[in-house]
């Protein structure tokens, strides 16, 4: 067995369900049990299903500092993992952490915490939970402002311009990855923004940010996104609108991993 997952290698040709390629095609969501597509810019779960899967050990410790609607507690709940969220938006919280109370799983704890993922004192809800360090921090941060999520100017979809929104999304990440134990994982799911005629490359952005601080890229991933809200049935206009103009329809999103030395 690895230091960091449970995949015994020598059964390696079972594991016909686990990525190992850096496309990622997701067809179809999985919105099984308490899995809930509703919530306006949560991820698909098998993003956290896959991760899970190459990082983490039945028992371990998982960080998830934009909780949201608590997809990644729910898939660790699921797998055997303990879990960690913190929300901005109370509500948003309170009705997260319902909705992980139904995935039962008696061997393994989730917490859901209502703070800012910026300033919140991490070591306290550790604590409070049992841990001492975490062995995966899952992140999926609003991509700036294309989803505004609240009214709270300590929410990044409310960040004044693109140095403000790293500025913030860096004090999450020094917040959040100094109680991740080293030589293990975590990983950042974004997306790019086109703004004024020009594409933002948010994702590349965030991943330099966590190159600025040492930690070791281990994979580009990318992922596809069908149909959004935003864009529901409006396919054809989209695709007038990028013929008669010099741009391409975003199709996908980038799923980063780092190893912390």
């Amino acid at each position: 067995m690895s230091k960091y997952n449970d995949i015994d290698m020598s059964r390696w040709k079972d594991y016909t369900d686990i990525f190992t390629d850096s496309l990622w095609i997701i067809d179809k969501r999985d919105n099984s049990g308490a899995h809930n597509g509703d919530y306006h810019g949560n991820f698909v779960p098998q993003i956290p299903h896959q991760l899970f899967t190459r990082y983490t050990k039945k028992g371990d410790w998982i960080l998830d500092p934009f909780m949201g609607s608590g997809t990644s507690l729910i898939e660790a709940q699921r797998m055997g993992r303990n879990s960690i969220g913190i929300e901005l938006q109370d509500n948003v919280a309170r009705e997260a952490a319902r909705r992980i109370s139904t995935e039962k799983n008696e061997v393994c704890k989730a917490y859901a915490f209502i703070g800012n993922s910026r300033r919140t004192d991490i070591e306290k809800m550790l604590r409070t939970a049992g841990a001492e360090k975490v062995q995966f921090v899952i992140m999926h941060p609003p991509y700036w402002d294309i989803i505004k999520f609240s009214d709270d100017p300590n929410d990044l979809s409310n960040a004044a311009d693109l140095d403000d929104f790293l500025h913030s999304f860096a004090e999450v990440i020094d917040n959040t990855t100094r109680v991740l134990e080293r030589q293990r994982y975590c990983a950042v799911v974004i997306g790019d923004k086109y703004a004024d005629s020009r594409i933002v490359p948010l994702g590349f952005h965030c991943m330099n940010l966590f190159l600025e601080r040492g930690f070791i890229l281990k994979a580009i991933l990318v992922k596809n996104f069908g149909e959004t809200q935003g864009k529901a049935n409006k396919q054809g206009i989209w695709r007038y609108r990028a013929l008669s103009s010099d741009f391409y329809i975003f199709k996908h999103e980038y799923i980063f991993v780092f190893k912390k030395p």
